[in-house]
């Protein structure tokens, strides 16, 4: 596996390892020891997935101390466009956002450390997204920011596509109302 940095402590692409022949191909997607062996300290105890289709908006999400969560995104099927911003108030990076595509096809993942807003534009007319996680969900520690917020200025890659965005996502605070912990 190769590492790249992004310039965000603690948030980095990953880059798998894909043996391909003529049956199709294999790869791990998540090996603790080499995770470790690369210096990355990553122990899930959670695994979700979605599944939305072409427009779809969902996050910016997050959790709140004591329950936050480190999240490693892959995309199983389709095409996203991730989107992290990062909400730790003592970073070089705090406010500020990082976006990559992910793809079925190139396998590459994103981890995503404590104290970042997680969210995905769907660019694929489905896409399937699977995440580890650090921590359980706790729905009395979830909190949200607005995916619209004109500060943050996110460009979700939607084209003409008309956006699909929940009531709830559509409902977060902006930014600088928002609640966070880190």
């Amino acid at each position: 596996m190769k590492i790249i940095e992004t310039g965000f402590n603690g948030l980095i692409v990953i880059k798998p390892t894909i043996y391909t022949d003529s049956r199709g191909y294999f790869f791990e997607s998540f090996n603790h020891v080499a995770f470790q062996n690369a210096g990355i300290s990553f122990n899930p105890v959670q695994d979700n997935e979605s599944k939305s289709s072409k427009g779809v908006i969902r996050g910016l999400h997050y959790q709140l101390n004591p329950f936050p969560q480190s999240k490693l995104i892959r995309v199983v099927l389709g095409k996203i466009f991730d989107v992290v911003l990062d909400i730790r108030k003592d970073s070089l990076t705090f406010g500020k956002w990082f976006g990559i595509e992910l793809d079925s096809e190139t396998k590459d993942q994103l981890l995503i450390p404590q104290g970042f807003a997680h969210g995905f534009s769907v660019l694929s007319d489905i896409a399937v997204i699977q995440y580890k996680c650090d921590n359980i969900y706790n729905a009395q520690f979830e909190r949200g920011i607005n995916v619209n917020d004109p500060a943050l200025d996110i460009y979700w890659k939607q084209g003409s596509t008309a956006p699909v965005i929940s009531d709830k996502d559509l409902a977060q605070p902006l930014f600088k109302d928002a609640e966070y912990n880190f």
